[in-house]
């Protein structure tokens, strides 16, 4: 193959993996959804060739997975994917709320807690009874940026991508979990108040807290809400698509 063929060939499988990506972030894939390399290369108008290497990039970073016989789907979690990506959140979350207490300016530390108040806001909003998708959506989508924001004060770009990566998986798996947690209204304030200050070790045992609270709060929600979805020994066939759509 050519250097321009390759070029063309590497841009065609991006271009498949943003777009794929992006419509299972966005819903238009819902967790259990079947995906045919035929149809979605149809959909974007390319070959079924880079649909397999994005495909294969998604299923390396969590996002989909594949069986024999079955095909590729969108993944749905077992409860110890959930601990296992909150282990890993909290490690590396509570190093990230270490780094920022350390090395944030005073115009960060004020630009977060200005986020943290009106994120407070925004799921206290989706907490009181029947609320639009889309408002669950931008309410998960601004708990993500929250999150990446302090990572990105830390200075640590290496940190932050591992963040990022970590976070894209909570966020598809338990987007619309967030209407059925019941959380203090202070809740992203009150871990501001404490990382916020110059102090680090109290900093990273806030964050410790806020993310095993958080935890309790999503199984209990899931355990009541969705526990079917999460079922680790049911049949692939037996896993219904999601029907709440994002907007």
């Amino acid at each position: 193959m050519t250097k321009k063929r390759r070029k063309t060939a590497g841009s065609l499988s991006n271009r498949a993996y943003v777009s794929i990506r992006d419509g299972i972030l966005r819903g238009l894939f819902p967790m259990g959804t079947s995906l045919s390399r035929r149809k979605l290369a149809a959909q974007l108008g390319m070959s079924p060739l880079p649909i397999s290497e994005a495909l294969r990039q998604l299923e390396s970073e969590g996002l989909v997975e594949s069986r024999p016989r079955v095909g590729t789907r969108v993944r749905v979690p077992t409860p110890q994917d959930l601990r296992d990506r909150y282990i890993i959140r909290e490690a590396l979350e509570c190093q990230s709320a270490r780094l920022f207490a350390e090395k944030a300016s005073a115009a960060e530390r004020s630009e977060l807690r200005t986020m943290a108040a009106r994120l407070d806001g925004m799921m206290e909003h989706c907490s009181n009874g029947d609320v639009d998708p889309s408002d669950i959506f931008r309410t998960q989508a601004y708990h993500m940026a929250f999150h990446m924001r302090m990572a990105e004060c830390t200075g640590s770009p290496a940190l932050r991508d591992a963040i990022e990566k970590n976070r894209v998986l909570v966020f598809n798996w338990l987007y619309d979990v967030a209407a059925h947690v019941h959380l203090p209204p202070r809740w992203h304030q009150d871990l501001m108040d404490v990382v916020a200050e110059h102090d680090p070790e109290a900093a990273e045992a806030a964050m410790r807290q806020h993310i095993r609270r958080g935890l309790e709060e999503i199984q209990a929600a899931i355990t009541s809400q969705f526990v079917e979805r999460f079922e680790p020994t049911r049949p692939l066939k037996d896993f219904p698509p999601t029907r709440l759509k994002r907007t």
